[in-house]
């Protein structure tokens, strides 16, 4: 299980990068024209897919196409429409929920079992790995300085036996890895156990809820502002300038608000500037959650804010990808290791 779940997110860690060599759809040629309105854009995007409600528009770079996207749970379904931000053109209609980094995902999280049970399975095996880890340290810390220097460094001609080989293998990338394999787990386990996210939250300090919600958006007092979802687009853009992406979400409910998430750095989500606005006054409206402004946000609601960028390694950008990518095949590497010393003991007995 182990092994599943480091390959699965070997293979995921550069989804992004792989995607954009291989799907030319996601560029568009950059115009100095202004880009389409989100009334323009929900408008085209709603006729590819009527049937569907609409989650969000995405505008991205200058040469990226605009996302439309169409999100629902129960009944589940995540499409993006993919259109030129300029002209208006649907460039490409992909479900989320299909191809190959989907599969990838799929069991990674779930082991490709039901999600109910699968993600279930995934946080306890996780759990539990985490006490084998740390065990792993207290059986590996040798007893004297000759010690540390043959479990710190691999030396192939040390011996001709592929079993002393595999030893030597096993305790090496356990070393090298096992503090990092910590820290794939404590970010890892926050998705898996709301107790823990909690528990891991509120020891760092945090004193918010977790829980992403809307704020309530009061009938009383309507404006009748014609096409909100641009003026509060407009509004945003021009306060910030320096934003890669703006995301604005209209209200699903008559009660909750119009949400606009603003980034300044591409490939990260942490630094996320997340507003609320009342969809009938247009007033901006706090939350209490930690998807709030980034200026408002403690310590602890970065810490949190940051645990999948941490998670991947893009917290220090594409080389952070490359390290998390290498540690993750190591890790990968120890159940097979591990079993063979296993098997190779029970042989012997």
């Amino acid at each position: 299980m182990v092994f599943i779940i480091a390959i699965t997110g070997c293979l995921y860690a550069f989804q992004d990068e792989i995607q954009d060599l291989t799907q030319s759809y996601r560029f568009v040629e950059p115009q100095s024209k202004a880009y389409l309105l989100p009334v323009e854009l929900s408008g085209i995007a709603k006729k590819e897919l009527p049937d569907k409600q609409l989650h969000a528009i995405k505008y991205n770079e200058p040469n990226r196409a605009a996302e439309a996207i169409f999100y629902h749970y129960e009944p589940t379904y995540y499409y993006i429409a993919y259109i030129n931000p300029y002209d208006g053109s649907v460039l490409h209609i992909k479900n989320m929920e299909s191809g190959f980094f989907s599969w990838v995902l799929d069991g990674h999280f779930y082991l490709w079992l039901p999600e109910e049970i699968g993600q279930t399975t995934v946080s306890v095996f996780t759990l539990i790995f985490l006490f084998m880890v740390i065990s792993g340290i207290i059986l590996w810390y040798p007893k004297n300085k000759n010690a540390l220097q043959q479990r710190t460094r691999f030396i192939w001609k040390r011996s001709t036996q592929w079993k002393r080989k595999n030893f030597d293998l096993h305790a090496l990338f356990g070393f090298y890895t096992s503090f990092i394999a910590i820290i794939f787990i404590v970010t890892g386990l926050v998705w898996g156990f709301s107790w823990w996210a909690f528990g891991y939250y509120t020891l760092m300090g945090g004193e918010k809820s977790l829980v992403y919600e809307d704020p309530y958006s009061s009938k009383t007092g309507i404006l009748h502002l014609q096409n909100p979802l641009d003026i509060i687009y407009l509004k945003v853009k021009s306060e910030t300038p320096n934003a890669k992406s703006i995301e604005i979400h209209p209200p699903e409910t008559d009660s909750t608000s119009i949400a606009v998430n603003t980034n300044t750095k591409t490939g990260t989500y942490w630094k996320i500037d997340y507003r609320y606005f009342d969809q009938y006054t247009l007033k901006e409206q706090e939350v209490n959650h930690i998807y709030n402004r980034y200026e408002h946000a403690t310590i602890a609601d970065k810490i949190m804010r940051m645990n999948y960028d941490i998670h991947t390694g893009a917290i220090f950008g594409f080389a952070g990808k490359i390290f998390m990518f290498l540690v993750s095949l190591m890790i990968a590497s120890l159940p097979i290791t591990g079993t063979l010393l296993w098997w190779n003991r029970n042989k012997k007995n």
